[in-house]
């Protein structure tokens, strides 16, 4: 499995979706649930994101926003607004007993507006265990991917059907924002250049993606400098030297990290023996993946699983 989709495994849209807000100014939507990240999406009309640190990042038509929590965050159809009267929502999806519903949110209009106030689909994500937390550190506080008009009639098709028909329509939309999110990172990342994750740059050299899928998907395997250059059809120097230019370490210090990352979420999210988990990760006893992951980590795996349960 590569990188992305491992760790997006990790996180998902539940029972967490605004399907189809249509607002009319002059209003403000404050983001409480503390999601790890959360999807706007502008069908039509605009506003302001209004972050944590005093960040601005204006989002208009088209526009999809993948903003990284905990911390709260508004979205306001301008910044004046909230020094003046308006209305003011607050998304709070995850609180026990309090589901996103039109009701709950009195005042969100759902469904279609012809008048042209701001339609936005907006998905709140949840966390299941620790897998997701590296792709959260290759992520700015907020970023912003513009979508093809075609793509936004589409998905507030989907969204106003989805209000309106309420047999399955929450399964359908989480699924929906799952897609979404998985789109906006890819196309996030291609775009971002040096910026993104030197995993992610990696899978698409024409050198190094054929090893680093190999890799990925195999990563119990005794892999070897050389045995990595074989899967990229170069020498291993060749492959050494491209690497490390590329990834900014050495192979074997990379596959060492991937695997010190693998173990911590097994060791969080799982009921796996360490001897288990060791040989999942390529080492071929408990005593010399222990070392290992004290060395990385700083504390012996039962010391971080009694610390991260």
């Amino acid at each position: 499995m590569d990188p992305l989709s491992s760790l997006l495994g990790g996180i998902r849209a539940e029972g967490s979706v605004v399907t189809h807000a249509v607002l009319g100014a002059p209003w403000a939507i404050r983001f409480s649930d503390d999601a790890p990240l959360t999807m706007v999406t502008v069908l039509r009309g605009g506003g302001t994101l209004l972050l944590a640190d005093g960040t601005e990042r204006v989002v208009t038509a088209g526009d999809t926003a993948v903003v990284r929590g905990p911390a709260p965050f508004r979205l306001v159809d301008r910044p004046a607004t909230v020094q003046r009267p308006h209305t003011e929502y607050e998304i709070h999806c995850f609180a026990p007993g309090d589901p996103c519903s039109d009701e709950e949110l009195a005042g969100i209009h759902w469904g279609t507006d012809p008048g042209g106030a701001t339609a936005l689909v907006v998905g709140a994500y949840r966390a299941t265990g620790h897998r997701h937390e590296r792709l959260l550190r290759a992520l700015p506080p907020a970023l912003v991917v513009s979508e093809d008009a075609d793509v936004c009639a589409w998905l507030e098709s989907v969204a106003a059907d989805a209000a309106r028909t309420s047999a399955g329509s929450q399964a359908l939309m989480d699924r929906l924002l799952d897609w979404a999110l998985v789109c906006t990172l890819r196309a996030w990342f291609e775009r971002a250049g040096t910026d993104a994750p030197s995993w992610y740059r990696g899978l698409a050299d024409p050198v190094l993606g054929p090893a680093l899928r190999a890799f990925h998907d195999r990563p119990a395997e005794a892999w070897t400098v050389a045995s990595l250059a074989a899967q990229a059809g170069v020498s291993r120097a060749l492959f050494a030297r491209r690497f490390t230019e590329l990834m900014g370490r050495p192979p074997l210090a990379y596959l060492t990290e991937c695997r010190m990352d693998e173990a911590e979420a097994l060791l969080a999210d799982t009921d796996l023996s360490i001897a288990q988990i060791a040989k999942s990760v390529g080492y071929a006893d408990a005593f010399g993946f222990s070392a290992a992951f004290k060395r990385h980590k700083g504390q012996s795996p039962s010391k971080f699983r009694s610390a991260a349960a």
